[in-house]
Formats: C-alpha cells, structure tokens, sequence
C-alpha cells in the first residue's frame, strides 16, 4: 500500500473506482431491498449526514497534516541553504591550502542538493543520495584533519559549521520520510467507501439521478489525489523547489 501511496494519479484512479463500485452496489442493494419507509429515511440522513461529516473532518486533518510537512520541507531547504552558504565563507578562516579543498566540495555539495529537489525518477535518487553520502565524508575529512592539527577557536568555528551542513541535510531527509500513515488512509478510504454506499442506498431511483451520483466519488478522489500529491515530494506535481539552493550556487559561482 505504502508504495502505491507514492503516485497520486494512482491514487485518483483507484480511489474513484473503487467509490463508484460502492455507489452502485448501495443503488443494487436498494433495488433488492424493500424500498426505505418514511418514517425511516429520517434516521437514514442522520446516518449518512454523519457519515459525510465524519469522512470531511478526516480528509481537512489529513489535508493539514499534508500541508504541515509540506511547509516543514521548504523550512529545511531554507535551512540547508543558510547552513552551506555560511559554511562556504568560514572557509576563509582555514589555511589556504585547506580552504582550496573545501571550497570546491562545498560546491559539488550543493549541485547534488540541488539534484535531490529536482529529481523526479526515483530510480536516479539512490544514486544522488550515494554521491551526497560520499560527499560528506570527504567535507568531514577535510575540516577534521585541521581541527585536529590546530584545535584553535577558530577551526572550532569551522568544524561547527560544517556539522551544521550536515545536520540540515539528515533533517531534511527524515522531512522527506515523514508522510501521512498509511492506516490514515486506510480509515480514510472505509469511511469514503461506507458513504458513498449509503449516498447510492438512499437514491430514489430516479433517472436523472444516476449521473449525479458520480459527483462524489470524483470530488472525494480529487481531494484524495490533492492530499497524496502534496505528500509526495518527488512524485507529486507540487512540490519544493530548490529556490534558496539555486540562488546560493549562482552567488557562489558570480565573479
């Protein structure tokens, strides 16, 4: 299911699919059954008002959880920009020699963050994500072997630095980790399923009424696909931009 969870139009398809059977199998079973007394149908709104109700709520608190991890990824792409572009300019309190080595790695550091953003195959991540790894070890290395030479205030200052370079990273790969539980939409999807059986149970049978009944099987699969491309980050149509990364290569890069 957690993989499925990863492509929204999945997702879309799916869930409408699946919405419409249940609307059609409540119209079948009305159909069977004796048709619903008057003096019952009162107690039925309730129940399917509920229902909706409940199956609202569910999906705006879901929504927000989207939208809160959402924020928190553009939080940390920001964070991650600040942290490397500080540390780019206490290189310049290393000896030459060691601020040469750096300087570079700091830049090959931040095009492979930047292709961490902009990666859309899931396939070419692991290999970023590699390189990235690689990347830090030999950032690491680099200001180690000085503090360790010279453990001046200064080269602390250096080392601090660095290790929030990679700090920002590890936070935002636990952001990006952080989705929406699966056992969420799974009571997501039993309640949808439930409502869209009463909504085609209480149908009048009416002629007109059958292309209406498609109304809320696509409105709850496009709020689905809404919440599942938000908490998408590299599959989903909308997501973070590598602004704040972008920007700081062009700075460190301007003659």
């Amino acid at each position: 299911m957690s993989h499925v969870l990863r492509y929204p139009l999945a997702i879309f398809v799916l869930s409408f699919a699946v919405l419409f059977v249940a609307t059609r199998v409540g119209m079948h079973v009305h159909a069977l059954s004796k048709h619903l007394h008057e003096e019952l149908r009162e107690d039925f709104g309730v129940v399917l008002g509920a229902t909706l109700t409940l199956l609202a709520l569910i999906i705006g608190f879901s929504f927000s959880m989207a939208v809160a991890r959402y924020d928190q990824r553009k939080t940390y792409e920001e964070a991650e920009a600040n942290a490397i572009g500080t540390e780019y300019l206490r290189a310049d309190l290393l000896p030459a020699a060691d601020a040469a080595k750096v300087r570079p790695l700091l830049r090959s550091y931040l095009d492979r963050r930047i292709e961490f953003y902009l990666v859309r195959d899931t396939r070419d991540l692991d290999a970023i994500n590699s390189r990235t790894a690689q990347l830090q070890n030999e950032l690491w290395a680099s200001v180690r072997s000085v503090a360790t030479a010279q453990p001046t205030p200064v080269n602390a200052l250096v080392v601090a630095g660095m290790n929030d370079v990679l700090n920002s990273q590890g936070y935002t790969q636990a952001a990006y980790w952080n989705r929406i539980p699966p056992g969420v939409w799974l009571l997501m999807g039993i309640i949808a399923i439930a409502g869209n059986a009463l909504v085609g149970f209480g149908s009048r049978g009416a002629r007109g009424a059958k292309p209406l009944l498609l109304v809320l099987p696509m409105v709850i699969s496009l709020a689905f696909f809404l919440i599942a491309d938000i908490d998408s980050p590299h599959t989903g149509l909308v997501h973070v931009s590598a602004q704040n990364l972008v920007s700081l290569a062009g700075s460190l890069r301007a003659p």
